[in-house]
């Protein structure tokens, strides 16, 4: 696909402000949007949207198909008549700084349950009628996600595999007990509100000329409604449990690799299926997004298989992945995809041979373009820096930092003198302008596409970080302050976005 040279914002949407502990679908999402546009910013990425589990991440959601309840706006469940004005008296005084996620699913939950409960009993035919609609058109993983959701609320929100053997296992005779719960009407109602508030906060964007990137990553978490639902398309051993894990080796950045923990694909069993489960995947995605980003495009080609039993992900060993023909299987299906290809690690000639064979962008990363032994670790003895500006291509994606990077003041601060000097004297700045002067560099680039975290749009440091990778404490709980988006930062993007005519189609210089 060709892409237009645009630029945009990564902001995942918990980080909205707003009066409830998260950042959700009302009209903060809205005024959001809003600004955007006047800033004169085709893009808007997110991060993956589905509810979330363990330390809170949405890189190891419970579902990868269903949306996260969290994000549900009060104030629209309000207008649509699912809640009262009466029903919100009880509104605990939130951080506007963080998210506390405790704090958050105390209040949150059994509020949304009530308006689930009196959807079901008082919503208008009409709208009972596009919930029925909505629940026949997605009952290939609504189905088991709700009767998941069910069962593992039941069990204290334990892990799947920790629940009685026949209900973790799906004998038959024990879901169908279960499959009569009144619960799951109750879930289903709530992915209900996700899809419309959603749905419409899509449309709004899309008609301000704003387009949404979302995130698959490519694993999917061991206690999800996907591997238990599908247990013979994981490496499982058979009470459920994995018996090889994803991960990556040791580099420069980690002496032990990193240990996700994600049960490996069955990339053979898949294969003889037509890779229909990535093929619905993707479809959904793309039912809620209009570009995808795939996390860990590298794995495709080739996997660090982990055994289940070792502590770090020193002892593991390289095994290929599906390559083209899941991506072809795709196609085939769906046709050619606007689909981003997060290439980043150890990539090898194969990596970017079926990046460039389908035509996915890659990433670039500016803050990677000036640390030198980092770039030794990941690529050898390379003959050029493949993150500096004057060395891309036009088919990128350029970032001055991501989810799982510092910002860039952070960044700056925290590095090594020798890599703050070749910075400096690379952007021509000083310490106090780095920041945008990072941003400029991006979008001066020949990268079709630059995206800017808003932390480095508003200068900030390293307490504004998304992600420290490898951690499980204080991540993705930073929250956007109420007041930090002004006219007068949307007019500064604007001019610069003008003048590196990254601007909408609609648009001239």
């Amino acid at each position: 696909m060709t892409y237009p040279r645009t630029s945009g914002i990564l902001l995942h949407p918990t980080s909205l402000p707003g009066r409830y502990g998260i950042g959700d679908l009302g009209h903060e999402a809205f005024a959001w949007i809003d600004w955007l546009a006047a800033a004169r910013q085709s893009i808007w990425q997110i991060l993956p949207l589905g509810p979330t589990g363990f330390a809170d991440s949405p890189y190891a959601c419970l579902s990868a198909f269903a949306g996260n309840p969290l994000l549900i706006s009060p104030d629209r469940l309000i207008e649509s008549g699912d809640l009262s004005t009466a029903d919100m008296q009880d509104l605990p005084m939130f951080s506007d700084e963080r998210v506390d996620y405790g704090a958050v699913i105390a209040w949150k939950m059994p509020l949304l349950r009530r308006a689930a409960q009196r959807f079901l009993t008082q919503a208008t035919g009409e709208r009972q009628e596009r919930f029925r609609r909505f629940c026949a058109e997605n009952a290939a993983w609504l189905d088991d996600f709700c009767l998941f959701i069910t069962i593992k609320e039941h069990f204290n929100q334990r892990m799947w595999t920790e629940w009685e053997a026949n209900i973790a296992l799906r004998e038959t005779q024990a879901l169908a007990r279960w499959r009569q719960s009144k619960e799951i009407a109750l879930h289903q109602v709530l992915q209900f509100f996700f899809w419309e508030q959603w749905q419409a906060l899509k449309s709004y964007a899309n008609a301000h000329g704003v387009r949404i990137v979302g995130d698959v990553p490519i694993f999917v978490a061991e206690d999800s409604a996907d591997v238990w639902a599908n247990r013979d398309l994981f490496h499982l051993d058979e009470t459920g449990r994995p018996v090889v894990i994803a991960g990556v080796p040791p580099d420069y950045f980690s002496e032990t690799g990193q240990r996700w923990g994600n049960p490996l694909y069955r990339w053979d069993v898949m294969a003889e299926r037509g890779y229909r489960w990535w093929i619905e995947r993707i479809k959904n995605m793309l039912d809620q997004v209009d570009i995808v980003r795939i996390d860990h495009f590298r794995g495709f080609v080739a996997y660090w298989e982990i055994p289940a039993g070792e502590p770090t992900a020193v002892k593991g060993r390289w095994v290929a992945g599906p390559g083209a023909a899941l991506f072809e299987a795709i196609e085939k299906e769906l046709g050619r995809l606007p689909i981003w290809a997060e290439d980043l690690g150890v990539i090898t000639p194969e990596v970017i041979g079926l990046r460039e064979r389908f035509g996915f962008p890659g990433m670039k990363i500016l803050q990677f373009a000036f640390d030198e032994d980092a770039l030794r670790a990941s690529f050898g003895n390379y003959t050029h820096n493949p993150f500096l500006p004057h060395n891309y291509t036009q088919n990128f994606v350029v970032y001055t930092g991501t989810h799982d990077n510092d910002t860039a003041l952070g960044w700056f601060n925290n590095s090594s003198a020798e890599a703050r000097q070749k910075a400096l004297e690379y952007l021509g700045c000083d310490a106090h302008t780095f920041n945008w002067s990072l941003i400029r560099a991006a979008m001066a680039s020949v990268a079709h596409t630059a995206i800017l975290p808003l932390q480095d749009l508003l200068g900030l440091g390293t307490e504004a970080r998304m992600n420290l990778p490898g951690t499980t404490g204080n991540n993705w709980t930073w929250r956007c302050p109420p007041e930090a988006l002004t006219e007068q930062l949307a007019e500064r993007l604007a001019k610069m976005t003008r003048c590196y005519e990254r601007i909408s189609r609609q648009e001239k210089p």
